[in-house]
């Protein structure tokens, strides 16, 4: 919300100095305001607060801006009898849970996995199988564990398979 108010209040600057560029007149708020900077002595109370907040803003978003959020976490869906939410799954646990699915596969003697927010990216070696057959048997395991995992979002695979040459 704060973005796309930012980016309102910033396109309609950019717009008006655009226009006085190509030789408009300057908006009416634009020197209104400049007027008003200019004019009105620096130890102003409305000047003083306009800065105070414009400072608090900016802290504000520069310590959002810093700290890492939920990103790391994936939200569960909550069971249809329980009215709580809130519930979340590490992306490395949810990692491991789907390795270790992966890893029960015929066929497949390494197995990396990297849970995205969206996507989950899974780089398997195949040892003796076919490739073709160790895809479709890991497909739907990893579908299957997804489906186990309750996500909000149910991730896309990608997989990426390789012979094993050792």
């Amino acid at each position: 919300m704060v973005a796309f108010i930012a980016f309102c209040a910033i396109g309609a600057l950019l717009y008006d100095v655009i226009a006085v560029r190509a030789g408009q007149p300057a908006g009416t708020w634009r020197t209104r305001i400049t007027e008003e900077m200019t004019t009105r002595p620096v130890d102003d109370p409305w000047l003083l607060a306009t800065g105070a907040v414009a400072v608090v803003l900016g802290l504000w978003l520069l310590i959002l801006a810093l700290t890492p959020g939920l990103r790391r976490l994936l939200p569960l869906r909550a069971p249809e009898d329980s009215p709580e939410t809130g519930a979340w799954l590490d992306r490395k646990g949810a990692a491991i849970v789907l390795r270790d699915a992966a890893m029960r596969v015929p066929g497949v003697s390494r197995a990396r996995i990297r849970v995205r927010r969206r996507r989950v990216i899974a780089r398997v070696e195949v040892g003796f199988r076919d490739i073709a057959t160790v895809r479709d048997d890991l497909s739907q395991a990893l579908q299957r564990q997804c489906r186990q995992l309750a996500l909000v979002h149910t991730p896309r695979l990608a997989i990426r398979l390789h012979h094993h040459t050792r």
